[in-house]
């Protein structure tokens, strides 16, 4: 095994932590507040999107799969949902449909958008993977039952009129998603781990990094997604009247911010992809998903419960029928354990519909 070679300082180049020490210096001036321009914020958005990638990659190289690609799905859904909790306080009631429509923008970009430039990436440079089946069935199943329990039943239940749960089925909802979404990680951290590995691996043949870098890369990955998710917050009015001058529904606006909080996760997937680790790809889209789901809906209906704030969850028929679509497609794309082109191209197709209906609904 040779030895990995890491400069800069604890081995992290320098602008790896200079782009997430920007961005949390950034988020604090917007917390005292200081008003600062577009065209500062996006270039350092751009850049702690590129720093958290990589400490999510040299975090993974030292703790291995499928751990790597569990931490990023955590941090980056963790703070996705402290900024869904935060805007539903500061929102009110105007804030109903918030979580239910930044969790299903989620959904569609990793099925579809991060998915399919995953397979379309990979098969151009490496014309058919390999990935564990068993993996991606396991995924697939419990990503079916959350969205079901969270996005459509809520439109047939009769205790109270769609598209909301009655309390006490909303606590039920919110209780049985965390069990669904724990058991998952039991299973592919546990008690299945070997579902979840690469059936191409082989030895590595660089050193892991050592404790002291892939803790500084920790700090870094948790500023930088900080970081991310608070400059996305700031660019949101920009986005807003970006939006209304173009003449287009104010759903674009929830899409365009979910893009951006998943912009580290969809850059380590392609990354995975483009050098043939196409299970890391699928490990990271897939556990993304059922963290948007399974940590997003309990913390928030909580948050309903508490505040008094009706929850808004069920889909319209359109979303439904695009969720559905989506879903279905996912398990024909990924029933064999190999994929092409083909698959990247129909996903992206599905992806381009969902945004264009978004957009002239």
């Amino acid at each position: 095994m040779s030895k990995a070679v890491y400069h800069g300082p604890l081995g992290l180049p320098i602008w790896t932590w200079a782009a997430p020490l920007a961005a949390l210096g950034v988020s604090a001036l917007m917390l005292a507040p200081v008003a600062l321009p577009p065209l500062v914020l996006a270039p350092i958005l751009i850049a702690a999107v590129l720093a958290a990638v990589h400490h999510a990659e040299v975090i993974a190289h030292r703790i291995g799969e499928p751990y790597g690609t569990l931490v990023l799905a955590l941090a980056v859904t963790t703070i996705e949902v402290a900024l869904i909790v935060s805007l539903m306080i500061a929102g009110g009631p105007a804030t109903t449909a918030l979580a239910r429509d930044t969790v299903f923008a989620a959904v569609m970009i990793i099925l579809n958008g991060i998915i399919g430039l995953c397979l379309l990436v990979g098969g151009i440079r490496h014309l058919e993977q390999r990935f564990n089946v068993d993996g991606v069935n396991a995924a697939l199943t419990v990503l079916g039952a959350l969205t079901v329990l969270t996005m459509l039943l809520p439109n047939v239940t009769m205790t109270v009129p769609g598209p909301v749960y009655a309390p006490s089925q909303l606590a039920f909802v919110a209780l049985v998603s965390l069990i669904l979404y724990l058991t998952f990680v039991f299973t592919q951290t546990v008690r299945h781990r070997d579902y979840f590995l690469d059936l191409d691996a082989v030895e590595a043949h660089v050193a892991p990094p050592p404790p002291a870098t892939a803790i500084a890369a920790s700090a870094l990955l948790a500023s930088a997604l900080v970081g991310v998710v608070m400059i996305g917050k700031a660019l949101a009015p920009t986005i807003e009247a970006a939006v209304a001058a173009a003449g287009a529904p104010v759903a674009l606006v929830g899409v365009i911010i979910a893009g951006i909080v998943l912009l580290p996760e969809g850059l380590a997937a392609m990354r995975a992809a483009r050098v043939n680790r196409l299970q890391d790809s699928i490990n990271l889209a897939l556990g993304s998903a059922l963290a948007s789901i399974g940590l997003t809906i309990p913390t928030v209906a909580v948050v309903s419960l508490v505040m008094g704030v009706p929850l808004t969850l069920g889909l319209d028929v359109k979303d439904t029928q695009l969720l559905a679509l989506s879903l279905f497609m996912a398990v024909l794309s990924l029933r064999t354990g190999r994929t092409t082109i083909l698959n990247g191209v129909v996903h992206l197709v599905i992806f381009a519909t969902y945004l264009f209906i978004v957009v002239v609904p």
